[in-house]
């Protein structure tokens, strides 16, 4: 197929529940991806590796973690399934054939991200999906039930590899074990490295960056993105094909799908933090059972997150709100690598250097901060321009052709 007589979704052609949910998502993630622009690697995973973790700071980690970890970034893997299905279906009706233009929208998504991860931001998301889209793409002509049952059981998959890793620890080899503490809960001396090399010149920071980047690519992605990300994908697709993402769906089942959502999920998160409170964040639990609690309550909650968002598209209330949101989200792709340089040069060497030095409190005001950015600069660009500048170059790499940017 030739793709270039294709063209992306115009303006009229756009789902406003999609670009709320979108806009939504993407300022709540960076809850979490505030700890690893900010503190040292192991603080991400383990609270109490680094940083105060008492009173108000304790209470700030415990409400990100509850509300935001894996529930944003859930809700972008299914955003993403979802937005699978929309272009390639879009495509079909137009030409007949959708792969060929999948195929370069992933190709070129998997070129930012292996960018955005080795020279910007290690904790980059976009290898994942570029990488997981070429699978899921076989799917879309499943049924929803069915894409729901293989979602699941592709995101057990990880569970099973955690509690096999889990009930091994006590065999591992001393050395072996010795190095996962470490890393679990660095020393000082280590911990001082880091923040050094983070705070140093541009090749020092690169070059720390890079590697992290590759253990994501190479270790994280095989044992926990590759099953999250894809079967919570195939469940986008279920549900879009269900019009749940669409705000179509009666008030009534939204009320209910939120209810029964919070009800199951949050309990759950809870609980899991409880826990891992009470085994004083010990690795032999807390990293491979003790977050097994947020890893399946995140669902029930995600769920909840975008039942209760399709009510407040359907409500038609705070307009104004929703077209700031949504604005958000229809340049995601540009506010999320945004909001990478923005954070880096707040906390890294060649920016102000503020690496470990803000508690968890001063963070949440630097979120705040990004948050009114993004808000404030979307709607009016927007306004201006068809698309945001990385979804202008996106779609004119993928559709081979230059996208007209201005508006007429």
């Amino acid at each position: 197929m030739n793709v270039s007589t294709l063209a992306p979704t115009t303006s009229k052609e756009r789902i406003l529940a999609l670009d709320i949910l979108r806009g939504i998502a993407l300022l709540g993630i960076l809850i979490i991806n505030m700890q690893s622009f900010a503190m040292p690697g192991a603080a991400y995973l383990n609270p109490t590796a680094y940083g105060d973790l008492m009173g108000i700071n304790k209470w700030v980690w415990i409400l990100g973690h509850v509300l935001a970890d894996s529930k944003m970034m859930a809700i972008f893997s299914i955003l993403f399934g979802a937005g699978v299905l929309l272009v390639t279906d879009r495509a079909k009706a137009r030409t007949g054939r959708s792969a060929g233009l999948h195929y370069s929208r992933s190709f070129w998504l998997l070129v930012f991200g292996l960018i955005h991860a080795h020279l910007i931001w290690s904790g980059d998301i976009l290898v994942t999906y570029a990488l997981c889209a070429f699978i899921v793409y076989l799917f879309r002509n499943k049924k929803a039930r069915t894409l729901i049952i293989i979602g699941l059981i592709l995101i057990s998959i990880h569970t099973l590899i955690y509690i096999l890793f889990g009930l091994s620890v006590s065999v591992w080899p001393d050395e072996q074990l010795a190095d996962a503490m470490n890393d679990w809960k660095p020393g000082t001396d280590l911990l001082n490295a880091e923040i050094a090399q983070m705070t140093g010149s541009i090749s020092e920071v690169i070059s720390k960056n890079s590697s992290n980047a590759v253990m994501m690519e190479t270790l994280v992605f095989p044992i926990l993105f590759l099953w999250r990300a894809t079967g919570l994908m195939l469940i986008g697709m279920a549900f879009y094909k269900l019009d749940i993402l669409t705000a179509k769906r009666s008030v009534q089942f939204y009320k209910k799908g939120m209810v029964w959502g919070w009800l199951l999920g949050f309990p759950l998160v809870i609980f899991g933090v409880w826990q891992n409170f009470q085994s004083a964040w010990s690795y032999e639990y807390s990293m491979f059972f003790g977050g097994q609690f947020n890893y399946w309550g995140s669902l029930g909650v995600s769920f909840g997150y975008i039942c209760a968002i399709m009510l407040f598209v359907k409500s038609d209330r705070v307009a104004w709100l929703q077209d700031r949101l949504a604005a958000v989200g229809q340049m995601a792709f540009t506010n999320y690598i945004a909001q990478s340089v923005i954070c880096i040069v707040i906390f890294w060497g060649w920016g102000f250097g503020l690496f470990g030095q803000l508690d968890r409190l001063s963070q949440f005001f630097v979120i705040l901060g990004v948050w009114i950015i993004q808000l404030i600069w979307s709607g009016p660009w927007l306004r201006s321009y068809k698309f945001g500048p990385l979804e202008w170059l996106w779609r004119t790499l993928a559709y081979r052709k230059i996208q007209p940017m201005k508006r007429v």
